[in-house]
């Protein structure tokens, strides 16, 4: 169960990486205003969500993917509670789903924590 897991949180981060590049506007346009330098942070939050993905395939920096992914997603969630207290900003998305983006933003990071840690237990 686990090897489908640590697959399905590859293929998963390196989708949502590489669409950074794909979409720029998207994720330029999530930005919360507060923050910085908004082209380079989204260039950079993609090279480490493809990074990481591709990371946690490797036994070796399984371990150290795992909580690099789990760092950013926390680092990633201004963004979310952005968009979920700015619904107005984003009238082509149903504001549910963006509040349901922020619980599930948990669930992403159990979801890298279990996956990547060792097999025999331990945390990461």
């Amino acid at each position: 169960m686990r090897r489908i897991a640590l697959a399905g949180l590859a293929v998963f981060f390196v989708a949502a990486g590489l669409n950074h590049f794909l979409d720029p506007a998207f994720y330029l346009r999530i930005m919360p205003p507060y923050l910085p330098w908004h082209e380079a942070l989204v260039f950079v939050s993609g090279v480490l969500e493809v990074a990481g993905g591709v990371a946690v395939l490797v036994p070796r920096w399984r371990s150290m993917a795992g909580w690099g992914l789990v760092i950013l997603l926390v680092a990633i969630f201004p963004a979310n509670l952005h968009m979920a207290l700015n619904v107005e900003l984003f009238p082509d998305i149903d504001p549910w789903l963006l509040y349901g983006r922020l619980p599930l933003q948990a669930a992403f990071v159990a979801w890298a924590y279990w996956a990547t840690r060792s097999e025999k237990g331990s945390t990461l």
